[in-house]
């Protein structure tokens, strides 16, 4: 059996605590997005071998799926079981001359709002990048993963997520013009950092997030409104004290600010926020959380990230309150991301 040329290895991290989420949007024109980059990852394996005739140019393991299979119909956009990952491969092309086996995956789960789509675009997108001469920057990545989602595949999207995982850290976004944006790293202590890491808990709700038709509703009218519409500015107003709070090590400041954003998710629909974040807000403020957050654009199932006060005992017993409320919702153990995209390149050949 022959070996790969290259073997290509790459990660990029999911997202919480999206502050000023909705305002990196072509309705709204310009917006301020804080975020935090997190681990659990998205993993990409990428092995190039010269092509043969017995040999398919592309296979793709979506792992978490259990999809195996090679599409045929990249080059004309007409898109197989993964379009989100055809059209990556459609956006930064290959090599000729090479077949590639693309194998990727991911310990978050599917459709929990932490940006795991646009982590599984920047870590392809960062896999095929490498397979040239030329490398990409963070933020032609993060642009790229943009284009796939935008251009490629005609969806509604923002572009704080593909920053997210392109850049990693912790980020305050400046969006001055829909979709250029200036991406500013906060550069935190240890201490800060760590503290925040033991504060954090992410809780995804039982089941993929799915309220397209929510967003749609939204999306109109905003859209009718225009930019200054008033949950929109409510959410703008969130980004850059999140940041301000961090940087001093305020925790309370950031889940004030955190608040203050779940509030505008309902400002702009009730049902972005719904009726199982409602419940663990509750679980959380008997436990006397410091924030909460729905992380991305809110709707029927997906995560939320709440704050706490970093005591451990009360951390532990607030998730086993959690658990117990509801089986079907989980835990997700987190870490801090510090790094955004990361490639190793091994030639085998």
């Amino acid at each position: 059996m022959p070996s790969p040329t290259k073997k290509i290895c790459t990660s990029a991290p999911t997202r919480i605590c999206d502050n000023g989420g909705w305002t990196d949007t072509w309705f709204a024109e310009y917006g301020k997005i804080f975020n935090i980059a997190i681990e659990p990852r998205v993993h990409v394996e990428l092995l190039a071998f010269k092509q043969t005739a017995d040999r398919p140019p592309i296979t793709i393991n979506a792992k978490n799926f259990g999809d195996v299979y090679c599409p045929t119909g990249i080059a004309d956009k007409k898109w197989g079981k993964h379009p989100l990952l055809e059209a990556t491969i459609a956006e930064i092309g290959m090599p000729e001359n090479l077949a590639l086996d693309i194998t990727i995956w991911s310990d978050a789960p599917y459709g929990a709002s932490t940006g795991t789509s646009a982590a599984a675009c920047v870590a392809l997108a960062g896999a095929l990048d490498a397979l040239t001469p030329g490398r990409l920057s963070s933020y032609e990545l993060a642009q790229a993963a943009w284009r796939v989602e935008t251009e490629q595949l005609g969806q509604q999207s923002g572009i704080q997520d593909q920053i997210g995982a392109a850049f990693g850290g912790i980020n305050l976004i400046h969006m001055d013009a829909y979709p250029h944006a200036i991406v500013e790293q906060l550069d935190l202590s240890q201490a800060i950092q760590q503290e925040l890491e033991q504060s954090l808990l992410l809780v995804y709700l039982g089941k993929p997030h799915s309220s397209s038709a929510v967003h749609e509703k939204v999306i109109r009218e905003m859209e009718d409104i225009g930019p200054t519409a008033k949950p929109i500015e409510v959410l703008r107003q969130t980004a850059k004290p999140s940041a301000d709070a961090l940087l001093t090590g305020d925790l309370c400041g950031l889940g004030q600010a955190m608040v203050k954003n779940t509030a505008g998710q309902r400002m702009l629909h009730p049902d972005l926020v719904c009726s199982a974040a409602e419940t663990i807000i509750q679980l959380g403020q008997d436990f006397g959380v410091l924030g909460h957050k729905v992380n991305g654009a809110g709707g029927d199932g997906g995560s939320i990230t709440l704050l706490t006060d970093g005591d451990k005992q009360t951390k532990i017993s607030l998730a086993n309150a959690i658990l117990q409320e509801n089986p079907a919702w989980k835990i997700i153990p987190i870490k801090l991301a510090r790094e955004g995209l990361i490639v190793h390149v091994h030639t085998t050949k």
